[in-house]
């Protein structure tokens, strides 16, 4: 479902197994899981492959368990598949890899991934769940990730740092989410009151990405009209109308 940064040459955000490990987690089971990595790569499995099933794993967590409320289990399951994130990265070191491909195969499927999750919220709370106030929470909480993630991501494509650390992004929004669905499912084994954190928990994240969303935009808008305005100043006056006639004519025939 994701791989290292330095591995696989994606931009440098936080997968959703780097999120739930902190470093010195990281490093104890990159060393737990090297020998299998080598195992894999002598078999000649690919890190693709394992991304693949990684998600494959998240996916079926979050829509098998998840609509039917089994919260706790479809939370083990997905942070189970979460170790993929390791392992994928730690083969593509050890075969010394780094691809514009892994990078967007890894972006993408961590859309999916989100999707996902989100979605089995939503379709437990539409269904046996019978609260439409968070099921449209939940859809809220998928959409605006994915508007979040594609603000930066267009943002950097036009040429824009989009420097700005978001107050909920990726990282907080699944470890939130999950930490919160895990607790909650131990509700089914009869400690009293804790469902009600996955509620708190959506709110929270969407709240948050409603936030996050804003702050990208206004970074976006300002870092456009400094790179515009330094632009202008090194455009030489005679011909600049002569510049904005040719993208006007360019913007003309897009349409």
């Amino acid at each position: 479902m994701g791989q290292p940064v330095a591995s696989r040459g994606r931009a440098a955000t936080p997968t959703l197994g780097k999120a739930m490990l902190n470093k010195y987690a990281r490093a104890f089971f990159t060393r737990v899981l090297t020998p299998f990595a080598a195992f894999l790569i002598r078999r000649g499995v690919s890190p693709d492959t394992v991304t693949l099933i990684g998600t494959a794993g998240v996916v079926a967590g979050a829509l098998v368990f998840y609509p039917r409320g089994e919260f706790f289990w479809g939370t083990v399951v997905i942070t189970l598949f979460v170790f993929s994130d390791l392992v994928d990265g730690n083969m593509a070191r050890q075969l010394g890899r780094s691809s514009r491909w892994g990078a967007f195969l890894d972006s993408t499927l961590d859309r999916v991934a989100d999707g996902a999750i989100f979605g089995g919220f939503a379709l437990w709370y539409a269904g046996n769940g019978n609260d439409n106030v968070l099921c449209a929470v939940s859809i809220f909480c998928l959409a605006s990730g994915q508007v979040v993630s594609y603000t930066k991501a267009r943002g950097e494509s036009i040429g824009l740092p989009v420097a700005v650390n978001g107050l909920v992004e990726r990282a907080e929004r699944l470890v939130v989410s999950l930490v919160a669905a895990g607790l909650a499912g131990l509700h089914t084994f009869g400690v009293p009151g804790i469902q009600y954190l996955l509620p708190v928990a959506l709110w929270i994240v969407a709240v948050g990405s409603l936030v996050t969303l804003i702050q990208r935009v206004v970074t976006v808008r300002r870092e456009s009209a400094e790179a515009e305005a330094a632009a202008a100043q090194e455009t030489p006056d005679g011909n600049r109308g002569e510049t904005q006639g040719h993208e006007a004519q360019g913007s003309e025939a897009a349409k």
